[in-house]
């Protein structure tokens, strides 16, 4: 076994940095230890990571609750990490099962294709687009044959899936649950080792599935993902999640004057989470917001 380099001072000083920029705003990291040594690994071999966002196109508006993600994404871009911006056009014909209690209607291509690139345009307003790769997950789902298909399903349990709440519930209540939507967070889990993806990042509502990503990796050979989750934040109520169906949300395309409007409108007690989760305002200065 190859002897790995020890890091320079200055280079220690780099992957504390960036450990303790990253970490900002974050509510888990699975595992912790492996994030630490991905980030040292990069800066030791100067070879950026590989760090993906996969976004159903289901719906064609990005809100505020979106850029809390899109935040972190530029945060590793700053750092030199390489952005995987995956555009599911292959699950978002199946569509995302979490939280939902029936099954959701399937898109057809074209819906699909539209959503697909409103969402590109908008996340250019977070992203530098230039530096981020996007890609398209039909381009390996759409190619398996059903002997892999066969193999994929076979990576995971009845049981295990209905450990999801949402799955849990519609069975203990006797709600129909397809067999097309335990497929879901297969699918998005083998995007992880199509891409070879070192970390992702998602909300704290995908747990399930950016664990699953880590357990196919390994499946397949792979060197496992670290799993990094960020927190819903609250639309304009101040109690549910942002969402344009609540109508509580802050649509990032609006009139900046709609935008600006909305915005004063966010409860006093959520401001500290919003600068938090949805700017680049430095700690130390939100700690000072506070206190006024």
């Amino acid at each position: 076994m190859t002897k790995e380099i020890e890091l320079t001072t200055e280079q220690e000083k780099l992957v504390d940095e960036q450990v303790e920029a990253l970490m900002r705003g974050v509510v888990e990291v699975v595992p912790e230890e492996a994030f630490r040594k991905k980030i040292e690994k990069s800066v030791r071999t100067g070879k950026p990571l590989n760090i993906k966002l996969g976004m159903d196109p289901s719906a064609p508006d990005v809100h505020i609750g979106h850029t809390v993600v899109l935040q972190k994404l530029r945060q590793f871009q700053e750092y030199g990490h390489h952005i995987q911006l995956l555009i599911g056009d292959f699950t978002g014909k199946v569509g995302d099962p979490t939280g939902k209690s029936e099954t959701r209607k399937v898109l057809t291509d074209e819906q699909v294709k539209q959503n697909a690139q409103t969402y590109v345009e908008q996340y250019g307003k977070v992203l530098n687009m230039e530096k981020t790769e996007v890609l398209y997950n039909s381009h390996w789902l759409g190619e398996l044959k059903f002997d892999e298909v066969l193999k994929l399903a076979g990576q995971m349990t009845v049981a295990r899936m209905l450990e999801r709440e949402d799955f849990s519930k519609r069975y203990k209540s006797g709600q129909p649950i397809s067999v097309h939507e335990f497929f879901y967070p297969l699918m998005q889990g083998y995007d992880s080792v199509a891409m070879e993806t070192d970390i992702e990042v998602g909300g704290t509502d995908q747990t399930f599935n950016l664990l699953m990503g880590r357990q196919l990796q390994d499946a397949y050979g792979k060197e496992k993902q670290v799993m990094l989750t960020l927190p819903l934040i609250e639309g304009l109520d101040g109690v549910r999640k942002m969402s344009k169906s609540l109508n509580n949300y802050i649509g990032i395309d609006e009139a900046p004057n709609e935008i600006f409007g909305k915005s004063m409108s966010i409860p006093d007690e959520l401001m500290a989470k919003y600068f938090k989760l949805a700017t680049d305002v430095s700690m130390d200065e939100i700690a000072s917001l506070e206190q006024v």
